[in-house]
């Protein structure tokens, strides 16, 4: 907490630049653009987020030099985590990431990541799923949807952001405890799936708010259960998981990290200038708009976060059979 209130402070303080006052000399600030990698391509939950806040750096003038957003999604993130691993300059690269940051270094021990060598510099919210299918379908309730999965078989066609990742490991949780043996076809980015459930190309998903908000505002797709503790504000009327009898809710982290071997100092910069972001009606706006719970968390905290994350995605990964 005092990491935290001391970022806090210093988001405070930086704000008082455009009143003309006296801001407080960093000990590192960037000299050149800024790598901004994404761990997942373009149109879903992390590039929407990512893209939204460089709008807010470059709008606010918040960064002394840009942030230069570039997708990297293949292997499911191993991509993004090689390129931020092997940077050559990692006080100039960061990165926005899922819950692949755990899953990929475990099922890809060969890539030699760990997750704990990159500078913890913000958690911006844990994002939330929900099971989507078309409006066509007549579903309108989890359990029609579990009695014609379970009738179609295989032939029920679950989409998902990547291989034994986030949506990956619902699916694995909904075929193993509910009876059904759907196929579960990868993408590579949230906003793909969301346009093929659209577009009746596959039957369901388990889509973020964020990724599917736009085609169910316009009708064309309807959430049927959330994956969260209690409802979600925005679908007041969408039931969780819990209420239907699963003892079973997920989410996924929204972070921003530092490439390993990064220096201490320009830690600190980065921690308070997504501080500043996360302070920002902008930001603030998406939350409440996107379903995003959580708080801002950053060093020391962020980092024993990650640890207990990983031991628990390294427990659903074996418990799954995607690893040994």
């Amino acid at each position: 907490m005092k990491k935290l209130l001391k970022i806090v402070t210093m988001a405070a303080a930086l704000g008082t630049a455009s009143l003309g006052l006296s801001v407080p000399a960093f000990a590192w600030q960037p000299d050149k653009p800024i790598n901004f990698i994404i761990m997942a391509g373009k149109g879903g939950g992390a590039d929407k987020m990512a893209r939204l806040m460089q709008s807010i750096v470059e709008k606010d003038s918040l960064a002394s030099r840009p942030l230069v957003p570039v997708n990297k999604s293949g292997g499911s993130g191993a991509e993004a985590l090689i390129a931020a691993k092997s940077s050559n300059d990692p006080n100039h690269t960061i990165m926005v990431t899922l819950n692949s940051f755990y899953t990929t270094p475990l099922r890809q021990p060969g890539l030699d990541v760990d997750v704990l060598q990159f500078a913890p510099i913000a958690r911006m919210a844990e994002d939330t799923f929900l099971l989507w299918v078309h409006a066509d379908t007549g579903i309108t309730t989890f359990e029609q949807w579990l009695d014609v999965a379970r009738n179609e078989g295989r032939n029920w066609v679950m989409g998902g952001t990547g291989s034994n990742s986030e949506d990956n490991i619902i699916t694995d949780f909904l075929n193993t405890n509910y009876g059904l043996d759907m196929k579960y076809i990868p993408y590579k980015g949230g906003g793909a799936v969301a346009k093929d459930v659209a577009g009746k190309q596959i039957n369901s998903s388990v889509n973020n708010p964020s990724e599917a908000i736009g085609f169910w505002q316009s009708g064309d797709m309807v959430p049927l259960v959330a994956f969260t503790d209690e409802r979600l504000p925005m679908f007041p009327d969408v039931p969780t998981l819990r209420e239907k009898g699963g003892d079973f809710s997920y989410f996924m982290q929204r972070s921003v990290v530092g490439a390993p071997g990064m220096s201490p100092e320009a830690a600190d910069y980065y921690s308070t200038l997504f501080a500043q972001v996360f302070a920002s009606e902008g930001w603030q706006d998406y939350r409440t708009k996107k379903s995003l719970m959580g708080e801002l968390m950053s060093g020391d905290e962020l980092t024993a976060y990650w640890k207990l994350q990983r031991n628990n995605h390294e427990s659903i990964l074996r418990a799954s059979g995607a690893i040994k």
